[in-house]
């Protein structure tokens, strides 16, 4: 019985069977009111034993248990035991007084939190506001001076045309005054036409006193000075052009973060300069042992850190050089020969903008476009942003901070993309391209140092 009911309870498939049959064995046994405990010592008979009280509460206790589908114990708790129950489940006063103390004491703990955050929470709107009112002031002070400047400008045109107009004034009086003198012989002249031949002399002698005027060459010269302020115009053109690229550019500035080379991935014919952010070809290979990461046939290397922060801004300085490519690459771009897995922009790995032949492109997986918003001279700094949450990557002619392509992980048109993020992390990467033929090699490119406003 008591291997049945430790089974029951440790095989929960089997319970069900062995339940009914040991709810039927004792049912029998408790209607013929004998139990069988065991034999004699002589003859091997069984002896009968009537239940006791103990034994039928006992019984009855199992088949209560039983029905109700619950596990039967094999024999009822010891009062010892029950009693060390009872004991474990009352805790005693001292542990109720320690357990009220902890709750009132993390009880405290917690509100103390809550106005913690609460006053954070006061102190960032407050913050935000002083911020808010700073930002205000400065674009006050900005509108104050562009304001100021543009009312001088004005100023001066408008003394300009007052000092233009006296002039003409003074030309034109001089020539009104001319316009009397003949307006006047010429009436004098019509009504002296009927009269004698001494009125014939007169009329002579007062036309000879009389002479035409002639346009004087300084008059030519009365006019607005139109040159001096056509270079106003085109200067306030280039400010404001420049205003707009500082403007665009203070806030990719927030995201700026120093770049360097690392060593290990460049071409052996690569010099790194000793501040490791710029680099040059050298001509002859380094004696450096070739490193796994090295890049063997390429003029390639890469950024020490991976951008894996959310928003990532640098600037390449591209000034020196004829012919260049800046992008950025995963770390698990090939490394080794000449083929398409190893040139930035030619496989999935890698993005770039490169300037060969002097014309500038965007690359991406082998397929490319011309770059857009190029001035007539190629850019002198490349600036590189990148969402890598967003999967974004924008290229910048950093001077002018017009934007010279813009890359999506999202499917686009032209760049087929199969994922909409970056799935590994991402190394800044600069290449040499071989310039075109009785032209040097490229001298040198330079991560810059951003100064963060």
């Amino acid at each position: 019985m008591q291997a049945e009911a430790c089974n029951a309870g440790t095989h929960p498939a089997h319970s069900s069977r062995k339940q009914t049959a040991e709810r039927t064995d004792i049912s029998e046994m408790a209607e013929n009111g004998n139990l069988q405990v065991g034999k004699g010592q002589s003859g091997g008979s069984s002896v009968p034993a009537l239940p006791s009280a103990g034994a039928e509460s006992a019984l009855q206790e199992r088949l209560t248990m039983l029905d109700s589908g619950g596990v039967a114990q094999p024999f009822p708790r010891s009062p010892k035991l029950q009693r060390k129950t009872n004991n474990a489940e009352k805790p005693s006063q001292e542990q109720l007084s320690r357990r009220l103390e902890e709750l009132q004491a993390e009880r405290s703990k917690t509100e103390a939190h809550i106005q913690s955050l609460k006053k954070r929470k006061a102190d960032q709107s407050r913050t935000t506001e002083m911020m808010k009112q700073r930002v205000r002031e400065y674009f006050e002070s900005m509108r104050c001076i562009l304001k100021q400047d543009e009312q001088a400008v004005l100023d001066s045109l408008e003394l300009d045309l007052r000092k233009t107009r006296s002039r003409l004034d003074r030309v034109v009086k001089d020539w009104t005054q001319h316009q009397e003198q003949v307006t006047k012989s010429l009436s004098s002249t019509q009504t002296k036409l009927s009269d004698s031949v001494t009125a014939e002399q007169d009329l002579k002698g007062q036309c000879e006193n009389l002479s035409p005027k002639k346009a004087d060459a300084s008059e030519q010269q009365i006019r607005l000075n139109e040159e001096r302020f056509e270079r106003i115009i085109k200067s306030l053109s280039s400010i404001s052009k420049q205003l707009t690229a500082q403007l665009q550019r203070k806030t990719l500035l927030l995201d700026s973060r120093p770049m360097t080379i690392d060593q290990k991935t460049c071409h052996s014919q690569i010099a790194v300069t000793s501040e490791g952010r710029g680099l040059c070809f050298s001509g002859s290979a380094q004696s450096v042992p070739e490193h796994p990461l090295q890049f063997d046939k390429v003029c390639c290397a890469l950024g020490y850190s991976p951008v894996t922060a959310a928003r990532s801004y640098w600037e390449v300085d591209v000034r020196c050089c004829s012919a260049w490519a800046v992008g950025v690459a995963y770390g698990s771009i090939d490394r080794k020969g000449r083929d398409k897995g190893a040139k930035l922009g030619r496989n999935r790995n890698s993005w770039c903008v490169e300037l060969r032949n002097g014309r500038l492109s965007a690359w991406h997986n082998d397929v490319h476009v011309a770059c857009q918003g190029v001035r007539q001279a190629p850019p002198g700094t490349v600036g590189v942003w990148v969402d890598y949450k967003k999967g974004k990557l924008t290229f910048y002619d950093a001077d002018a901070m017009a934007v010279l392509q813009r890359f999506s992980a999202a499917v686009t048109p032209v760049f087929d993309r199969a994922y909409h993020q970056f799935t590994e992390p991402l190394y800044p990467a600069l290449r040499l391209l071989r310039p075109p033929e009785n032209q040097p090699w490229p001298n040198h490119v330079e991560f810059c140092h951003l100064h963060t406003p």
